[in-house]
């Protein structure tokens, strides 16, 4: 069972997944496990200047009360390594052990080793961690350029594979389609097969020092390239015996609607076909607009219940009520019940069959009055002005009522 940090906004489901996830490896992340089976993590990013150690604390707090399980912070210098250390400290005097990754990027060896000392994950980019200088002229990589940089790469990841391994904490190995390096440009072309080949690179490494505390992630900013990269990524670890656990995003979504719907199309194509463990949803919005969005996806799938899930009918000609209005009132008094599931239907022709498995029902039967349901069973008939009260008083005699 997940350490969670809101247990009323963050249950497991009751019900059976019609998804059969990927089998993966289990990944420690301080008290939160990626994969092996656990429920799907929700991931966020500050985005305040690591150096502003309140500020951080601050932001670490807010995302993890509405139900962020994994905080990641940007660590861009030593100097921020070391203020992620006095950032975790507050947090453990002032509020709790937030689970904690930090994101490096350049100059990754005397950063991540500095930050691995604090945090509970590091996530390093290939494409950047050991930097390639592009050549405009270059017509060929030799084999001695490949063994040659294949050889920096180990020195460089080394020190900080053996420091994760000895401290049992765990590393991200985040693939940017944007940041391919040179080689990896240069043999594979700007392709989720690069994306791939470059992560497989670092996994062997990681293999060689008995290291395999790891996640992996193949982010794009393209759906179809995010897609095709962890699709492909998820073949190629089952075809070498690999069982990482896969973290999944769409870099750079945006903001709004649309970065909403580009971050669910990604994201939740891949966990229907059983692919991914954790998943964080980019916007360029305040990181606490993240959340709703994970849950609601996670949700949709029946892969956490996290909210009361509602049933109701477009409306049409037949519906013998505002349906729009009701179902504002039903959510607005419901909304705060885990694990329910409410159907708000408009007439008798399809109301039964298509709320058939929901807990209760409040569906139109004729002018006036509304028909209040216990799943299948109608319970009674109720004028339309008492009908959301007396669906409140239906859940209480069941005992199924929280108060807000």
């Amino acid at each position: 069972m997940q350490t969670l940090p809101n247990p009323a906004t963050t249950s497991q489901p009751e019900f059976d997944t019609v998804i059969k996830r990927r089998k993966t490896r289990p990944v420690k992340v301080a008290n939160v496990t990626i994969g092996g089976g656990y429920p799907v993590v929700v991931q966020s990013m500050i985005n305040e200047d690591t150096m502003d150690i309140d500020g951080s604390v601050a932001a670490i707090r807010r995302l993890h009360e509405i139900g962020c399980e994994i905080v990641r912070v940007t660590v861009p210098s030593v100097g921020h390594a070391k203020a992620v250390g006095e950032i975790k400290r507050k947090l453990q005097e002032t509020y709790q052990d937030v689970p904690l990754v930090a994101d490096v990027h350049h100059n990754g060896m005397k950063i991540a080793l500095e930050v691995a000392k604090y945090v509970d994950k590091v996530r390093i980019n290939p494409g950047l961690y050991v930097f390639e200088k592009p050549r405009p002229d270059r017509t060929e990589f030799t084999q001695a350029e490949i063994d040659e940089i294949g050889e920096k790469i180990r020195e460089t990841l080394e020190p900080l594979v053996v420091s994760l391994r000895d401290q049992g904490k765990a590393m991200r190995i985040g693939v940017n389609h944007g940041s391919l390096a040179e080689r990896m440009l240069f043999t594979y072309g700007d392709t989720p097969e690069g994306m791939v080949e470059s992560a497989i690179e670092f996994i062997r490494i990681c293999e060689s020092l008995d290291f395999r505390n790891l996640v992996i992630s193949m982010k794009a900013s393209r759906v179809p390239v995010m897609i095709a990269a962890y699709r492909l990524m998820a073949k190629r670890m089952d075809e070498l015996g690999m069982d990482y656990p896969l973290h999944l995003g769409v870099t750079e979504a945006g903001d709004g609607e649309y970065g909403r719907i580009k971050s669910t199309a990604g994201i939740a194509s891949l966990l229907a076909d059983g692919i991914g463990d954790t998943i964080r949803v980019s916007l360029t919005e305040a990181p606490e607009k993240e959340i709703p969005v994970c849950y609601s996806i996670l949700q949709a799938l029946g892969l956490r219940k996290t909210m009361v899930e509602y049933v109701a009918c477009p409306s049409c000609g037949r519906t013998l009520f505002n349906l729009e209005e009701v179902l504002h009132k039903v959510r607005e008094a419901t909304k705060h019940l885990t694990g329910l599931d409410i159907a708000v239907m408009g007439c008798i022709v399809n109301g039964p069959g298509e709320m058939a498995d929901a807990d209760y029902g409040y569906v139109g039967k004729q002018p006036g009055y509304i028909s209040l349901y216990r799943g299948r069973e109608e319970i009674k008939k109720v004028p339309e002005s008492q009908g959301v009260e007396e669906l409140i008083n239906l859940i209480k005699a069941d005992g199924r009522w929280v108060d807000p």
